[in-house]
This record gives C-alpha cells, sequence and structure tokens, in this order.
C-alpha cells in the first residue's frame, strides 16, 4: 500500500463516520442554501502570478509544521498579503485539518477558497460547498478517468472549480484530456512523498496553452518561484514555507514580486 493508498482509506473511514450522523440529504439541502461560489479563474488567467495561500498544520512527510490555532487569522493575513485563493486543509488525520477549519476561513476571507482533501465520493463535493468552498482539489493518481469525469461534472454542476492534480506524464495527459481549466503539476510524488522542483519544468509544457498551470510543492523561496514561473506556471499553491515563515503576509508579496521579475 502506497502513502496515498493509506490516506484514502483513512479519508473514507471517517467520510463514512460523517454520513452516519449527517445524510447526504441534509449536507445536499446545506449546499442548496450556501452562498454563491466565487470564480477563481479571472484572478488565475490574469497576468500577475496568482498564490494559493494554505492553510496547513502538518503533513506526512515533514510531521508537525505549525500549531495554527486560528486559521482565519492566518488566512487573513494570506489575503492581506495579496494570496488569489486560500487552500484549506480538511484531512484530519495526515493534515491535522477539519471542515471547521473550512468555516473559520470562509468567514473570514472574501477571496475564493480551496477545499484541499481527498476527494473520492459526491458527499465530499456537496459538503465542500455546504461549507463555502469555491474549489475541489482532484488528485488524478487516486481517480479512474470515469471517476475524474464525474466528479469534474459534479463539481460544475455545483459551481466549483476543481484543481486537478498530477505528478507524472501520464495523469498530465489525463488531466489535458479530460479538458479541465486548472491543472497543477504536484512537484511531491503522493506515493513516496519525494520532493523534485524539477518535475514542475518537466512536465509543464505537456498542458499547453488553454489551461492554467499551478505549481505545487516544493516552493520555500523566491528563487523557487522564479524557477517554476520561468517554466510557465501561472500559479503556485505554497503551505510549508508560508505556515512557518514567521510573516506570511510579506513572504507572500515576495513570491508575487519573484514571479513578476522573471515573467
Amino acid at each position: 500500500m502506497t502513502v496515498l493508498d493509506d490516506i484514502i482509506s483513512g479519508v473514507r473511514l471517517d467520510l463514512d463516520a460523517r454520513r452516519a450522523f449527517t445524510p447526504l440529504a441534509d449536507v445536499v439541502r446545506a449546499a442548496e442554501a450556501a452562498d454563491e461560489p466565487i470564480n477563481p479563474m479571472p484572478r488565475f488567467r490574469a497576468p500577475e502570478l496568482a498564490v494559493i495561500s494554505e492553510v496547513k498544520r502538518k503533513s506526512p512527510s515533514k510531521g508537525d509544521l505549525a500549531e495554527i490555532a486560528e486559521p482565519d487569522t492566518l488566512a487573513a493575513a494570506y489575503a492581506d498579503g495579496g494570496a488569489a485563493a486560500i487552500s484549506v486543509l480538511t484531512e484530519q488525520r495526515r493534515f491535522g485539518g477539519s471542515l471547521a477549519d473550512l468555516d473559520a476561513v470562509r468567514a473570514r476571507v472574501d477571496i475564493p477558497v480551496l477545499r484541499k482533501d481527498f476527494m473520492v465520493d459526491d458527499y465530499q463535493f456537496y459538503e465542500a460547498r455546504a461549507h463555502g468552498a469555491d474549489l475541489v482539489l482532484l488528485i488524478v493518481a487516486a481517480l479512474t478517468d470515469k471517476e475524474l469525469a464525474h466528479f469534474g461534472a459534479l463539481a460544475a454542476d455545483l459551481g466549483l472549480t476543481p484543481l486537478v492534480e498530477a505528478h507524472t506524464a501520464e495523469e498530465v495527459d489525463r488531466a489535458v484530456a479530460g479538458g479541465f481549466e486548472l491543472i497543477g503539476i504536484n512537484n511531491r510524488n503522493l506515493k513516496t512523498l519525494e520532493v523534485d522542483l524539477a518535475n514542475f519544468g518537466a512536465l509543464s509544457e505537456r498542458i499547453g496553452s488553454d489551461a492554467v498551470k499551478v505549481a505545487e510543492s516544493g516552493i520555500f523561496a523566491p528563487d523557487d518561484v522564479a524557477t517554476v514561473v520561468a517554466h510557465g506556471a501561472d500559479a503556485i499553491l505554497v503551505g510549508e514555507a508560508l505556515v512557518k515563515h514567521g510573516n506570511p503576509t510579506a513572504a507572500i508579496a515576495e513570491f508575487m514580486e519573484a514571479g513578476r521579475k522573471r515573467a
């Protein structure tokens, strides 16, 4: 069993517990009553580098990263720095996140919010909308082509924008073939947790010019930002570097400046 397989196994167990407590019909009603989602794509397609800033307490590869007692305060600092969107980890076992974190962030900021989790069931998409998410993550390595198509259509029906994450050439090709407009290349292999920043440069050209390209993982300094922007990144998703920085507002501004210098 890979790390990804193990994480998804836990996700399904936790999902079953939530579903037993709150039936799907109740979650659907809450999703229908939620405020209209925000479309993140105009900002992502703008000339300026878009920074998706992550509320992330811990990870399977690094363990504890930051306590983050008030995720909404961190999210507000991200927004003040010019973040284009906020990514909120909601997976509890490996990342220490929760839907309560998503609620807190959504109530505090007026920019798009990504529910960052391992999406494997329709229930989670209605949950995401019910808790105010505007985007969801689809991990190609965790889904069949049929599931990608189904979840992409469900996301569209709910007004959610999917960020489709790939790590290999084959996964990128599947994302492109699916017609998705927001494609992330993860420099971390979710099956081994190894990170290689060069992965983005090796795969980004496979995406073409129609989709927005997002570089994920392994971005810790302005030089890293410059590297992925030079290979065509329209956006970056950063968590660890921001939660450990001490001044995330300033860090985002530095990353955006690095993107402007190399654009």
